[in-house]
């Protein structure tokens, strides 16, 4: 079912960019508009291991460093038939953990030094599985994609408001200049939905692989409920672009902002877990 979602939200996206970029810029400015988004991301996919792990000063990690964690990863990437990634820690005491890389053989985990702390052995190993089922479903490759075609409405809604403010001065071009205004603001909102959207089934259906790889639902379901407390207790310093990679997200924000959240809501993705646990 999250595959069939996020299959439909990625054509609700290429749809709106398609309707969006023939009514304000035409065949060449829509085309202009998704190269130069296009470009903007590619270098975030290619080199996402490295600029979200210098970002976070995470260091990387070996058996002899960090057994505990590394040994987890290893059972995980075993019973899940991926390569090894490369696994890391975040010198943080907030707990919480992030998968990155371009595809399986480039894949990275991180963990915060407060998760280690904070979970035992089968939460441990929910959370990694979680991670590894990111990596193995290549949600990095899925996210760069559904940026850069919302990148490209956001660029031609520019487009369309600076059209609308400059267009002209009769009638019709006032006319025409509204409507621009109007799409200049609605359509990235609506390219904003489909995107976090996308990234709340891709979360539900790294739950769902993690507890097949785990064979552990209980114990992610009893992570992502330690998880959810102690982010709010103790917030980390993360930034806006990235939160959607993490387990459950960093950012703390009102009802209106639950909205336009990357992550769904903990209960749910609980409920969804203790579901999942009466198939084992």
């Amino acid at each position: 079912m999250n595959t069939l979602k996020t299959t439909m939200l990625l054509v609700a996206l290429t749809v709106l960019f398609l309707f969006i970029g023939q009514m304000l810029g035409g065949n060449s400015g829509m085309m202009i508009a998704l190269v130069f988004a296009a470009i903007m991301n590619l270098g975030a996919y290619w080199f996402s291991d490295r600029i979200v792990l210098k970002m976070y000063r995470a260091k990387q990690v070996t058996e002899a460093d960090a057994p505990r964690l590394v040994g987890v990863v290893r059972r995980g990437a075993q019973a899940a038939g991926l390569p090894m990634p490369k696994v890391y820690t975040i010198p943080t005491d907030t707990p919480n953990a992030f998968a990155t890389g371009r595809n399986p053989q480039h894949a990275a985990v991180a963990a915060t030094e407060g998760i280690m702390k904070m979970l035992n052995d089968d939460e441990l190993e929910g959370v990694m599985a979680h991670e590894l089922s990111h990596v193995k479903h290549r949600d990095t490759l899925i996210s760069s994609v559904v940026a850069t075609i919302a990148g490209a409405i956001s660029m031609l809604a520019n487009m369309a408001m600076w059209a609308g403010m400059f267009g002209g001065r009769g009638r019709d071009s006032r006319g025409n200049g509204l409507g621009h205004l109007v799409m200049a603001i609605v359509a990235p909102l609506a390219a904003l939905l489909i995107q976090t959207a996308v990234s709340r089934a891709r979360e539900f259906m790294a739950d769902a692989g993690g507890a097949k790889i785990s064979r552990k639902p209980l114990a992610l379901a009893s992570a992502l409920r330690k998880l959810q407390t102690a982010n709010l207790r103790i917030p980390m310093q993360a930034n806006p672009s990235t939160a959607h990679m993490f387990i459950v997200s960093p950012l703390s924000g009102g009802s209106m902002l639950s909205l336009f959240s990357s992550h769904p809501p903990t209960e749910q993705r609980v409920a969804r877990l203790q579901e999942l646990a009466k198939q084992f």
